[in-house]
């Protein structure tokens, strides 16, 4: 994987995580998949669907697969039954070790934090488990704001947290909702397409 560093002088760094500090998309959308199942899904999740709601908060897409297979389920009962299943899933989870090695490398000289559409005690446990949680100081989750992605609260919050000015920020994500809302911050981003890489062509 290649990383498209644009050029700039950024001041702070903020990065999504599920699907690009650490390559657990295929894990969730397991998770996601047995879940429905187990709720009585007629049908298997599409993939596709499952990618477009990439950095979405996890309660909202409860919400929508709910109502995508018609099913009467309590969405909560969903969003803890997709969280159970996605924590016994966790050891199998590979960092992206490109974008890894870069938050490593500027960590010393700049502040770096994660904004991620998870809810926060599964964020801590993913970069926990993923030998990362020491690497950043501010942590921004779907638990911190009102509006998620593409709404640009997440990434304004952790440049506020950093005390660096937003338009000074560069924001690495995998999902069309998380850089339509650095977008909306005034951020430039760098994409972090882990999706088609894991299939084998080149970026």
């Amino acid at each position: 994987m290649k990383l498209n560093i644009p050029e700039g002088d950024f001041a702070g760094y903020i990065f999504d995580c599920d699907g690009t500090l650490i390559d657990s998309m295929p894990a969730h959308f397991r998770a996601w998949d047995q879940a429905l199942r187990q709720l009585g899904s007629p049908a298997p999740l599409p993939e596709d669907l499952f990618y477009s709601l990439g950095g979405v908060p996890t309660r909202r897409v409860a919400q929508l697969l709910l109502a995508h297979f018609a099913l009467s389920s309590d969405p909560l009962d969903l969003f803890h039954l997709k969280e159970q299943l996605f924590v016994s899933m966790l050891n199998e989870v590979p960092l992206l070790e490109p974008v890894v090695a870069f938050a490593r490398s500027v960590a010393p000289h700049r502040p770096i934090s994660v904004a991620s559409g998870g809810p926060r005690d599964v964020v801590l446990h993913s970069l926990e488990r993923a030998g990362l949680r020491a690497l950043f100081p501010v942590i921004i989750t779907a638990d911190d704001v009102i509006h998620g992605k593409p709404a640009p609260d997440m990434f304004l919050l952790a440049a506020e947290r950093m005390g660096v000015p937003p338009a000074r920020c560069l924001v690495f994500e995998d999902a069309v909702p998380g850089i339509e809302a650095a977008h909306a911050a005034g951020m430039q981003v760098v994409h972090v397409d882990s999706r088609v890489d894991r299939r084998g062509a080149a970026i």
